[in-house]
């Protein structure tokens, strides 16, 4: 009311004429804005752009709509009468001042899907669909950076508008995707987990019509994956558990709508083309290894000949990692030998004491025993407590004992340093106790006999540094 009454008067004044909109807009400022404006700086020009040809309208029609809006708000949103008080000051806004608040967007955008959700006539409510979009599309226009950061906000209201488009029009997925495409292209790492579902759906939707090949499911999926392992990364080292989880269930949620499409023979078919079009290709080469370890599909021919086309253009560790891997998988032991050694060059501790373990079994087989303990040696370095690293010295010395002596005694010592690496490792790594204990029971029942430790002149619990390679002191124990 205060405005009104203002606004007659100051209109009956020619020499106030200048100073109606700024006047104006000083009173009605606080009920709209969502930033304060500095109003030294406010000039006619400024108040023009900002609030239209007719300054004085477009204040008192934001001042209106977002007092009702704010009703509206506290009734949950559930308030017909409010909702209806709110359309036509806002439409006018909309039309009339679009850059008078980037509210007249964010708030139109709850506005339509209200009447969207709860519209029946299937011509109108298409016509609001329509309108929404315009509504996403003019916020672009007019407000393309975020209001508190400057940075470009585009590719996030893409997001919000894709959405919107796939929720309340299933059939329009082509729009839908081209969108959504545009977000992830402008947000990257940045773009919202539940654009990245949408966005995915979007290309199933797509693939399913005909309307793209098979093999851009694969790439999006690679694509958005990434960026959430990205996010799931950088949250989990920031502390944020709550987020963590959320973006968890977004590659959940992805890779339940994948699978489908994941089998290992579609994924083989799909990249044994691409590959054979370009051979050297080493991005082409990096997914198919990253997407066919990620789907366990290793034991395809394709993943054993890409690795190694990967690994003769671009020699890493990690890339000899995996073709060690692989031929150990396929009893190729001496072929694995030189991968599994460039292995040994990797700096994620965690992959290198895999590495270790692998190499060690590699050289168990070819029964290179003293090198092989030295990898397993290697592999408690890391972690001390690895119990499958235990149990590999102990089926080394196990493996050597009847090699490492020349009588009834001495070629069954090695099997109490045998033992004494499977106590250790029962010990300490429950994950191994149930291997390490059926050790034990096995290889005791080898250890002398009381009468053959007496024939030799030992008695149980002497000290017994056992020789040959194995080199280790160990305790005397008698066969139970």
């Amino acid at each position: 009311m205060l405005i009104i009454i203002l606004t007659t008067m100051i209109t009956r004044s020619i020499k106030l004429k200048l100073l109606l909109p700024a006047l104006i807009i000083l009173l009605a400022f606080p009920l709209f804005a969502s930033q304060p404006i500095d109003f030294s700086t406010l000039n006619r020009q400024d108040t023009l752009k900002k609030y239209g040809e007719d300054s004085v309208t477009c204040v008192i029609n934001l001042s209106l709509y977002r007092e009702f809006f704010k009703q509206w708000r506290a009734s949950d949103f559930t308030s017909t009468a409010t909702f209806n008080e709110i359309i036509k000051p806002w439409n006018w806004v909309f039309n009339n001042c679009p850059l008078g608040s980037e509210n007249i967007y964010v708030d139109g955008a709850r506005l339509l899907q209200y009447r969207i959700e709860n519209e029946k006539d299937q011509n109108l409510r298409s016509k609001l669909i329509d309108t929404l979009m315009m509504v996403y599309d003019q916020r672009i226009t007019y407000f393309p950076n975020h209001f508190s950061k400057g940075t470009p906000q585009e590719g996030s209201i893409l997001g919000r508008k894709g959405i919107d488009l796939y929720t309340y029009d299933q059939e329009r997925y082509e729009d839908t995707y081209n969108i959504l495409k545009k977000s992830v292209e402008l947000e990257g790492d940045a773009s919202d987990g539940t654009v990245l579902v949408y966005y995915f759906r979007s290309v199933i939707k797509m693939a399913r019509k005909g309307l793209v090949d098979s093999t851009m499911i694969v790439d999006v999926y690679d694509q958005v994956i990434d960026i959430l392992d990205h996010n799931i990364e950088a949250l989990t080292k920031k502390g944020d558990t709550k987020w963590v989880e959320n973006y968890k269930n977004f590659k959940g949620n992805i890779d339940a709508t994948f699978e489908p499409f994941a089998t290992c023979d579609d994924l083989v078919r799909i990249f044994d083309s691409k590959l054979k079009k370009s051979p050297n290709d080493i991005a082409l080469l990096k997914k198919i290894t990253n997407m066919l370890d990620k789907r366990s599909c290793q034991d395809s021919p394709l993943y054993l000949s890409a690795s190694k086309k990967l690994h003769s253009l671009e020699p890493s560790p990690e890339s000899a990692y995996l073709i060690g891997r692989l031929l150990i998988r396929e009893e190729k032991y001496s072929e694995a030998l030189s991968y599994m050694e460039e292995a040994t060059k990797m700096t994620d501790t965690d992959k290198l004491g895999v590495s270790y373990k692998l190499y060690a079994s590699t050289l168990t087989v070819l029964k290179n025993y003293p090198r092989a303990r030295q990898m397993a040696l290697k592999a408690l370095e890391i972690n001390p407590n690895d119990g499958n690293a235990l149990i590999i010295i102990g089926d080394l010395y196990a493996a050597s004992a009847k090699d490492c002596g020349d009588n009834e005694f001495t070629s069954k010592v090695a099997y109490w340093a045998a033992v004494d690496k499977y106590n250790r490792a029962r010990n300490v790594d429950p994950s191994v106790a149930e291997a390490a204990g059926k050790r034990i029971g096995t290889y005791s029942a080898y250890f002398p006999d009381m009468s053959t430790i007496f024939f030799h002149d030992y008695k149980e619990g002497d000290s017994y540094t056992v020789g040959c390679w194995i080199n280790e002191t160990t305790t005397i124990r008698a066969a139970k």
